[in-house]
Order: structure tokens, then C-alpha cells, then sequence
């Protein structure tokens, strides 16, 4: 069995078909942090687990859910770029 792909079909490789290997390395990287962070000014471990699931887990369902198939990071760098450069477009 032949599949035919069009040329324009633009093919993402991603970790279980859900998250492209940018977003979770940017996942990884939030999560390190948001660790190192709350490690530092709490020392009970069932305070850590709350603390840590309130800072992450938004971050990680915004990038499973809220970016519509678009990387975080390129997101980011869209954001960004507005913010140094603001222009306003007008179409007709």
C-alpha cells in the first residue's frame, strides 16, 4: 500500500503524536526551574507537590491545549517581536 503526500503537506514530528520535541524541552526546562524554585523556599514535600502543580501545570496545558499546533517557543518569539516592533495592519 502507496500513500501520496502533497508537497505542501508539512510534516511535525512529535512525541506521541501530542507535543513537538521544542514545546517539551521548553516544558522540561519550566519544570527544572519552577523545581529549583519552590525547592528552595519549601521544605515540605507535600507543599512542594502543591506548589509545584500550581506553577506548572497551567504552562503545560497551555502548551498542550492553547497554542492550536503551534510551538511555545515560536509563540514566544512571535510575542516578542510585536513587543519590540508594534505595528498596526490594516486590511481591507
Amino acid at each position: 500500500m502507496k500513500f501520496i503526500f502533497p508537497k505542501n503537506y508539512n510534516f511535525k514530528n512529535k512525541i506521541m503524536g501530542v507535543i513537538d520535541y521544542s514545546t517539551a524541552i521548553f516544558n522540561i526546562v519550566i519544570f527544572v526551574l519552577v523545581y529549583f524554585i519552590v525547592s528552595i523556599f519549601v521544605k515540605n514535600i507535600t507543599l512542594k507537590v502543591f506548589f509545584i502543580i500550581l506553577f506548572y501545570l497551567p504552562v503545560f496545558l497551555f502548551c498542550i491545549f492553547g497554542s492550536n499546533n503551534e510551538s511555545i517557543v515560536m509563540i514566544f518569539f512571535y510575542v516578542i517581536k510585536f513587543l519590540l516592533k508594534p505595528k498596526l495592519y490594516l486590511y481591507k
